[in-house]
């Protein structure tokens, strides 16, 4: 019988060592010796993470405890989440969820059948409620980026889906004048810039549209 922590972050968050740290100080607080902690850098959409693979096909036992800070850590999706708290108990691995309270009692040591029922209901329920809790988060997490992607579209602020501009225009703008200084031509600063022909004109255009006393000279 082992006891294994897992910490998930996605890449763009920092709190990797918080979580492993969480976990430490629990074990050492409640007289449990950790045997390994397992973590990953990426989405909580779905369970295909290198580590989380290793510790759950070839690592973790019958008899075994799985920690966990917080069940989003574990996912954020609520089905599969679901499905993987399923397999812990099929596979008889006990399931700490750090921030839910019912999941850190040892039932397995209660007398009495009927509390020991009641008791793993709630702990039932907990769980889904926690992983719908997860998920509508992602969602909302989701929504917010579309929309914002939307927006700077809109402003023309963003060239592609997902892709922000290489510049900003006042750096282009700075950059162009020198064209119409006729210190060099279109072609030559866009390859000086790195810019593909679309985004240089692009740019030109929206330069032309706020300076278009000086179209004339451009060479």
């Amino acid at each position: 019988m082992s006891n294994y922590g897992y910490h998930r972050t996605s890449t763009k968050e920092q709190h990797l060592d918080r979580g492993l740290q969480e976990i430490k100080a629990y074990c050492e607080e409640h007289q449990l010796a950790l045997t390994n902690i397992f973590t990953d850098q990426q989405t909580g959409k779905n369970f295909n993470r290198p580590r989380y693979t290793v510790l759950t096909e070839d690592v973790l036992r019958a008899g075994d405890t799985l920690i966990v800070t917080e069940l989003d850590r574990l996912g954020r999706n609520k089905r599969d989440t679901m499905r993987q708290i399923q397999k812990f108990r099929d596979m008889d691995v006990r399931l700490m969820v750090l921030e839910l309270p019912t999941t850190l009692m040892d039932f397995s040591k209660m007398d009495n059948a009927l509390a020991k029922l009641m008791l793993e209901t709630i702990n039932n329920m907990m769980l889904e409620l926690y992983a719908s809790m997860a998920e509508a988060e992602m969602e909302k997490k989701e929504k917010r980026q579309k929309e914002g992607i939307e927006a700077k579209k809109q402003r023309g602020e963003w060239e592609d889906y997902g892709r922000p501009h290489a510049m900003d225009q006042e750096t282009f703008s700075q950059a162009f004048e020198r064209v119409i200084r006729g210190e060099l031509t279109p072609t030559e600063l866009r390859r000086e810039l790195s810019l593909s022909s679309a985004t240089f004109y692009r740019y030109r255009t929206a330069y032309i549209k706020k300076h278009p006393e000086t179209f004339q000279s451009e060479r």
